[in-house]
């Protein structure tokens, strides 16, 4: 497989303006993390310095990798139905950009933002609590595996999130079924994430370990899926 790296960042570039020139996602990759991080916070600051120790067991930060399950969903759900539907994929598809190239290019301009969110809200989150989470909530909270697990699995989630909602995105015939089916398709993603934070799952090494192995196969398996998927003569004429 020959990647060619000059169009590879033309489909990438390509697809960053188009986002700042869309309300809608710019509106959707900010409110959804909002979503989710409203939740950890009230319940973090609402633990009184007597109950601190209670935390040091659970794991309230793993909630917050619902974000890098959902934020890509919207983004890549608008891949290529919504260039299809502005008149704008055609075009392309006509150029010598190969499936593949077009595929990764649109892929890391979803991942990047998507990554670089969820890592800015948890930041967000971790200065919160530091700052204004009564004495000794920090301490507990802050554990060195759940930041080590944020820091993996973000892009890792957020790989398969994205291969999902471009997948969809291919066969869908308009943007909102398009975003509506990529959140559906998550919906697993984020359970498994909020029984970990609430330790319905506990979490181990073992499971830590196992879980990336699977992510990384998921993700070689989506992008096979996806160009599997991708019909570029169905895409420039229209037919289904």
């Amino acid at each position: 497989m020959n990647i060619t790296s000059s169009r590879l960042r033309a489909i990438y570039s390509k697809e960053l303006r188009e986002y700042r020139r869309n309300g809608s996602v710019v509106w959707g990759m900010a409110i959804l993390p909002l979503i989710f991080l409203i939740e950890p916070l009230i319940q973090v600051f609402a633990v009184p310095a007597s109950a601190s120790g209670q935390l040091a067991g659970r794991h309230e930060l793993l909630y917050l990798l619902a974000i890098p399950a959902l934020v890509p969903a919207t983004l890549a759900a608008f891949a290529v139905v919504g260039e299809r539907q502005q008149g704008t994929l055609e075009p392309v598809l006509t150029t010598p950009v190969r499936r593949e190239e077009f595929l990764l290019g649109k892929a890391l301009a979803v991942l990047v933002p998507s990554v670089a969110i969820a890592y800015a809200v948890y930041l967000f989150f971790l200065v919160c609590v530091e700052l204004f989470a009564k004495p000794g909530v920090a301490p507990a909270l802050l554990q060195g595996p759940d930041l080590l697990a944020q820091l993996i699995f973000t892009p890792l989630i957020a790989g398969w999130s994205i291969w999902l909602g471009i997948a969809i995105s291919t066969r869908a015939s308009e943007i909102r079924v398009a975003q509506q089916f990529g959140i559906l398709a998550n919906l697993p993603s984020v359970a498994v994430t909020t029984l970990l934070a609430f330790n319905v799952i506990h979490p181990t090494l073992a499971i830590a370990i196992g879980g990336a192995v699977l992510l990384v196969v998921l993700n070689r398996l989506g992008w096979q899926l996806t160009s599997a998927l991708f019909d570029r003569e169905r895409l420039i004429t229209g037919t289904r």
